[in-house]
């Protein structure tokens, strides 16, 4: 496999991968801070850059059923890590 190609965002405000500080999105971009995740506080952004999206899957919310996907990791990281 070939070199991965990052994307830096500006600004002071980034929000990034804690296991390897990969730039995922700007405070700007930041839709609602009031979603419950599997694993805990989700957020909402418009813009997301350097992931790679899993499968989309059906799935019953306190809102109604949604179609999200599945899982979400950054282009950086190794499958095995947390991201």
């Amino acid at each position: 496999m070939g070199r991965v190609h990052r994307k830096f965002l500006p600004g002071s405000k980034i929000y990034a991968c804690s296991n390897c500080r990969t730039h995922l999105t700007n405070y700007e971009d930041i839709v609602s801070k009031s979603f419950q995740g599997r694993t805990g506080r989700a957020y909402l952004f418009n813009t997301v850059v350097n992931i790679t999206f899993g499968p989309v899957e059906d799935r019953v919310l306190t809102t109604g059923l949604h179609k999200v996907n599945k899982d979400l990791d950054d282009r950086v990281s190794p499958a095995t890590s947390a991201c």
